[in-house]
C-alpha cells in the first residue's frame, strides 16, 4: 500500500511488542519510519529487520526529545507522524490505592505521562514546519475504566486521554493542520503482557495459561487484541482517511468496554496500551 507514501513517522517504545507492530504497518502504507527506544540492541535489531531508523531514546529526558526530533528533521526534512507508544505497567506487588509506592506512581507517570506530554510538544513545531502532522498517543482501557489494581497505571493513562484532546485543540485553534487522537487497547499479549500474566499466575498458584484464558473470558468476543489491531487503527488514524477525526479516544478492546461496561472475571490485568511499548526512565 501507499496510503502513507512521502509520510515520515516516529514511533517511541518500537524496538518490541505493540511499537514493533505499529512500525511495521505504517511501513507497509508505504512510510518512511524511525523507532526510537531505550534498549538499544534490541532497538538496532528490530530497525534492521524492518528497514527502518533506529534512535536511542527515554522518553522521559527533555533533551533527548530535542535531539531525536532535531535529527528526523535533518536527515529526512520533516516530520509527519509521531505514535508515542512508549510505556509501562510498573510493579504488580503494590497498585491498590492503599499500597502504590510513591516512587512507583512518579515512575509510571515520568513514562507514561510525562513522556507523552514531551513528545506531543517536541513534535508540533516540527509538524507546524512540515505544514501539518498527525500525533497518536497509545492509551489503555485502563484509563477509562478504573481497576483498583492498577492505581497509577490506569490514572497515567486516563491523563493521555485528556491531554491528547488538549493538544488536538490547541492545535485546531491555532489551524495548525496537526490532529491528535489517542487509541486505547484492551489486553494485547505482548511480551510485557506475558510478564504481567506470570505474575499474577505466580501470586495465585494458577499456570499463565489459565490468567489468559480468564483474561479472554472478560472480553465479549473471547480473544485477545493482537499488535495488528491496533496498528491498523494506528494506521488510519494518521492517514488522510482519517482527516476529519481529531480528539478522539479509539478503543480497540473486541467489545470489553462497550459491550459489558466494566470489568469482569477474577484477574485484575491493566489494558494492553503501556504494557506493550518497552520505554523505562532506567
Amino acid at each position: 500500500m501507499t496510503r502513507l507514501k512521502n509520510v515520515t513517522g516516529l514511533v517511541t517504545g518500537g524496538a518490541s511488542g505493540l511499537g514493533k507492530a505499529i512500525a511495521q504497518r505504517l511501513a507497509a502504507d508505504g512510510a518512511r519510519v524511525i523507532i526510537s527506544d531505550v534498549q538499544g540492541d534490541l532497538g538496532r535489531e528490530t530497525a534492521a529487520q524492518g528497514s527502518f531508523t533506529f534512535l536511542e531514546q527515554n522518553v522521559c529526558d527533555e533533551e533527548q526529545w530535542r535531539q531525536v526530533i532535531s535529527e528526523i528533521e535533518t536527515r529526512f526534512g520533516q516530520l509527519n507522524v509521531l505514535v508515542n507508544s512508549a510505556g509501562i505497567a510498573g510493579p504488580m506487588d503494590a497498585s491498590t490505592p492503599e499500597n502504590t509506592r510513591l516512587e512507583d506512581w512518579r515512575k509510571i507517570f515520568a513514562v507514561n505521562t510525562e513522556g507523552v506530554f514531551l513528545g506531543c510538544r517536541a513534535a508540533i513545531p516540527a509538524m507546524r514546519r512540515a505544514g501539518g502532522g498527525s500525533i497518536v498517543n497509545i492509551s489503555s482501557i485502563g484509563g477509562i475504566l478504573a481497576n483498583s489494581s492498577a492505581t497509577a497505571y490506569g490514572a497515567s493513562k486516563a491523563a493521555v486521554g485528556h491531554l491528547t484532546q488538549s493538544v488536538a485543540q490547541y492545535c485546531a485553534q491555532e489551524r495548525l493542520n496537526i490532529r491528535c487522537n489517542s487509541v486505547h487497547p484492551g489486553a494485547v499479549l505482548t511480551p510485557l503482557l506475558r510478564d504481567v500474566v506470570s505474575g499474577i499466575a505466580r501470586s495465585r498458584g494458577l499456570t499463565s495459561e489459565a490468567v489468559v484464558e480468564e483474561i479472554k473470558s472478560t472480553v465479549p468476543g473471547g480473544e485477545l487484541v493482537l499488535p495488528e489491531d491496533v496498528a491498523a487503527a494506528v494506521a488510519f488514524l494518521v492517514s488522510a482517511d482519517s482527516r476529519q477525526i481529531n480528539g478522539e479516544k479509539m478503543i480497540v478492546d473486541g467489545g470489553r468496554v462497550t459491550c459489558s461496561g466494566s470489568f469482569r472475571g477474577n484477574v485484575s490485568v491493566v489494558g494492553g496500551g503501556a504494557i506493550s511499548g518497552s520505554e523505562n526512565c532506567g
